[in-house]
């Protein structure tokens, strides 16, 4: 879920890596039309469902979000 939106990820591990590696590939090639540089950050969320390094990275980050921003509620909540 993000935000208001909930978007379904792919039910296999495989097609849950080809889908993030293609969004951060594409992403990379954000300067072309229609592609964006928004889409390597969703390509990473969707790798951290199954690779453990980009897991820690982004578990570190939400901590280190959390120490610096302690008002700012989380997606979901009022």
């Amino acid at each position: 879920m993000l935000g208001r939106y909930e978007l379904p990820f792919p039910r296999t591990k495989l097609g849950r890596v080809v889908a993030g590696s293609a969004l951060v590939g594409g992403g990379l090639l954000g300067f072309l039309p229609v592609l964006g540089f928004w889409m390597v950050p969703l390509g990473l969320f969707v790798l951290s469902h199954d690779l453990a390094t980009v897991r820690r990275r982004r578990r570190r980050l939400a901590i280190w979000w959390r120490k610096r921003y302690p008002t700012v509620h989380r997606a979901g909540k009022r």
